[in-house]
């Protein structure tokens, strides 16, 4: 079985905790957008007055977000969904929280969040979202067999990758090479060839001695 060499190692895990705190944000944020235009103009044929205010609390947690500060933005969130939660700007709003809460290293408050997320939301590329980031998580916990139950079932193609790649690594940690290693080519085989990702998912599948 080929293994990583120190350097290589370093390399994996800075890669694996930039992506995890930072460079999913990218997916986060795209989800978040998405739909926002079909998002208000359904709320303005809903209750125009509500859109109003419903955006602009949501506006003000976009402004908080460059602040950096968690209090602020979950507050700012709060302030969405307990006013706003049947509307689709609370599951975004909530997306948000949980991820600045994951760099915070507030993992309890940020499983909350998702868990909302998983519960409310109307929008199933949003539920996606929160459940991979759920499921990372619980990772981290080592709550192996929550984590893959979250990682199971069908997803849009554009999730198929990320969450294939996530099981791989529940797989590792329960000392499954050979699932890993199925799940790590899967996860090459429908990420994008463009994605940074995939150098990473290549480096794993190195590591487990490559695809058969």
């Amino acid at each position: 079985m080929a293994t990583l060499d120190l350097q290589e190692q370093e390399q994996v895990d800075a890669f694996k905790h930039w992506w995890k705190d930072y460079g999913k944000f990218v997916l986060l944020a795209l989800a978040i957008l998405s739909g926002g235009f079909a998002a208000t103009k359904g709320w303005h044929y809903y209750n125009e007055k509500q859109t109003g205010e419903a955006a602009t609390l949501f506006s003000e947690l976009n402004k908080q977000i460059a602040s950096n500060d968690p209090k602020r933005i979950n507050d700012a969130a709060a302030a969405v969904i307990d006013k706003y939660g049947s509307s689709a700007y609370a599951p975004r709003a909530a997306l948000v929280s949980a991820q600045i809460n994951i760099q915070a290293k507030d993992a309890a408050h940020a499983k909350t969040q998702l868990q909302w997320v998983i519960d409310h939301s109307g929008e199933e590329g949003l539920k996606d979202v929160a459940r991979l980031k759920l499921a990372s998580l619980l990772l981290d916990e080592k709550s192996y067999a929550e984590s893959l139950a979250l990682l199971e079932g069908t997803h849009p193609d554009s999730f198929v990758g990320l969450y294939a790649d996530l099981k791989g690594d529940v797989l590792n940690a329960q000392g499954k090479l050979e699932d890993a290693r199925a799940a790590y080519q899967q996860a090459y085989e429908k990420v994008d060839p463009k994605s940074p990702i995939r150098n990473l998912i290549q480096m794993k599948l190195d590591a487990l001695g490559g695809a058969k």
